[in-house]
């Protein structure tokens, strides 16, 4: 007997078997254990991903010969018969080598026919897209007004080129490209049973290579199998495939980080004398630089082997997102000009000396011994230590320059044998200053009413109405304050409530808001707002961030090397 490849062979012949799709499955089997039927059947989606073979198994699924049912026997003659491919009453059609009108006039000349054997006959039309508009036509009286006895399957990759008229009289079901892991476990299932050695990163690669495609990874498995004689190896597929192994490319990752554009170099000689593509190579680098960054924001999202995620968690904690997000756009540039390079293996060495060169290096901690604005005395007095302590503690601001140092000070400084004397009870006027300054806090009025709105606890409207409302005056437990006429929403009677309360905690008294309905506009601005003063503070900081890029050589010398230019509304002043 001849071999059997093996996309025929693992052709899933139940719906059970059927790897993903559930959404379809779903509709399907409900349908078909409900008896609610349609009569046309419209299934989408790229190659690979199972459209014929749903087509199929509900093919049998409406003869079997136990009764139409999502589960069919499998065992009967008409069930075996549509395995097989010789049920006379399911007529498979291939629409792109019969795209002529008279070809399909040809095939409904029998739609009115009752089956031969089954109970339904079912016209299965694979890539129907291919069909003329005469075809179309003559298929949409059918299609609209079917025989009780007819069912029609329609496969598609690509149902854009479907007439309205068509997909309105149609359940459409549209395929999804299979998922990483479900390829790679189904190969991995069907090699257990076949009892062949496999290494898990060959199947992950194999199921790469497919992209969403079951057929196309199947297809890669029978010729890995026959690659490697027998076997399923994570370098046997790497050659088969002209890819780069995984450790290369986390070599290359390192030596960046490193900053070693020696072994940066090595890889690239290796590569080359590897005959690897330095397209695929390029690809393929984006793809790990891509998935670092999923690593680093999202990584409950990346699927990969614990051998990969042990490396891919150990290096995206040594570099920054900011940089792999460089690298990332450097590799993206150098795939593009790679053709226009003296020869591919150079394009690819100047793309990694480019991410060498442009990345960011670690600026060394400056250690000094002396703050930069405080001058350095040539000589310093001999002081004793509880001076100087006390010092601090009762004027710990006397050390900055733009502050005035008091006379009393000076004279101890100018006369060094006579140190200045301590305090006999400094820690009573301390106490003393400490409690005027609360008993002064209590109090509200236009110069502090940004303070204590900033340090009020609250949450929702009622912060929002603070940080947009203007102090007027506060009287008789009464506080005045007015809002500009477009918030005006935010003063709530609820709101009002909340921002009373937080108000009569910090002042220890009952207060009562009064908002001013019919303020005049500069009403509003005599006195700031909280949020009109974030508000400046924010554009004052992004003016600064905007002035230190335009400013800064390093990103001249980006904008003259790439062309470029800098989105001012993309820089956010750090924090």
């Amino acid at each position: 007997m001849s071999y059997l490849v093996l996309a025929r062979k693992w052709r899933p012949k139940k719906f059970s078997e059927v790897v993903g799709q559930q959404h379809v499955l779903r509709a399907l089997i409900n349908g078909l254990d409900q008896d609610r039927l349609h009569h046309a059947f419209l299934f989408a989606g790229t190659r690979g991903v199972g459209k014929t073979t749903l087509a199929r198994i509900l093919a049998k699924s409406l003869n079997c010969e136990q009764g139409v049912s999502s589960t069919p026997c499998g065992e009967c003659q008409s069930c075996q018969e549509v395995d097989a491919g010789r049920f006379v009453d399911l007529i498979e059609v291939d629409a792109a080598s019969r795209t002529k009108v008279d070809d399909t006039r040809e095939l409904l000349d029998n739609v009115q026919y009752s089956p031969s054997r089954g109970r339904y006959k079912v016209y299965l039309i694979d890539e129907v897209h291919m069909l003329s508009t005469s075809s179309f036509n003559a298929l949409l009286k059918t299609l609209e007004e079917p025989p009780p006895h007819v069912k029609f399957l329609f496969a598609t990759t690509d149902p854009q080129k479907l007439p309205v008229t068509i997909l309105s009289r149609c359940l459409q079901f549209n395929l999804r490209r299979l998922e990483l892991e479900q390829i790679s476990g189904h190969l991995a299932n069907i090699l257990q049973q076949e009892d062949i050695k496999f290494e898990v990163g060959a199947l992950t690669e194999l199921a790469r290579s497919a992209d969403g495609s079951m057929r196309d990874a199947l297809s890669l498995l029978d010729q890995a199998i026959s690659f490697g004689a027998g076997e399923v190896t994570d370098e046997h597929v790497h050659q088969m495939l002209g890819t780069i192994n995984q450790h290369q490319l986390f070599h290359i990752v390192t030596a960046l980080i490193n900053h070693d554009g020696k072994a940066l170099l090595e890889q690239a000689q290796e590569l080359s004398a590897q005959g690897r593509d330095f397209i695929s190579v390029l690809n393929a680098l984006l793809a790990l630089l891509q998935r670092l960054a999923t690593v680093q924001l999202v990584p409950e999202l990346e699927y990969s082997s614990d051998d990969e995620q042990q490396l891919l968690t150990s290096i995206s904690t040594q570099i920054s997102p900011e940089t792999v997000q460089l690298l990332y756009q450097i590799a993206l540039h150098g795939k593009r000009d790679l053709p226009l390079a003296a020869d591919p293996k150079s394009g690819f060495e100047m793309t990694l000396l480019r991410m060498l060169s442009f990345q960011p290096k670690k600026s060394e901690p400056v250690t000094t011994a002396t703050p930069v604005n405080k001058p350095v005395p040539t000589a310093s007095p001999k002081v004793n230590p509880t001076v100087i302590a006390e010092e601090q503690v009762v004027s710990p601001v006397s050390y900055a320059p733009t502050v005035p140092a008091s006379p009393k000070l000076s004279s101890q400084i100018a006369e060094p044998p006579q140190p200045p004397s301590i305090p006999t009870k400094p820690a009573p006027k301390i106490e003393q200053a400490i409690v005027d300054n609360q008993t002064a806090s209590k109090t509200l009025n236009a110069s502090n009413w940004l303070s204590v709105i900033g340090s009020l606890k609250l949450a929702a409207f009622s912060r929002q109405l603070a940080d947009n409302s203007a102090f007027i005056k506060f009287e008789d437990n009464k506080v005045t304050l007015v809002i500009a006429p477009e918030l005006a929403h935010l003063s709530s009677d609820k709101t009002q409530d909340r921002l009373a309360t937080a108000l009569g905690k910090y002042l220890g008294q009952t207060i009562k808001l009064v908002f001013q309905q019919e303020a005049q506009q500069d009403a509003v601005t005599a006195t700031p707002t909280l949020a009109a003063e974030r508000a400046r503070q924010t554009q004052l900081s992004h003016q600064h961030a905007v002035d230190s890029i335009q400013n800064d050589p390093a990103v001249d010398e980006l904008k003259q090397a790439f062309n470029g230019r800098v989105i001012e509304t993309t820089i956010k002043p750090l924090d």
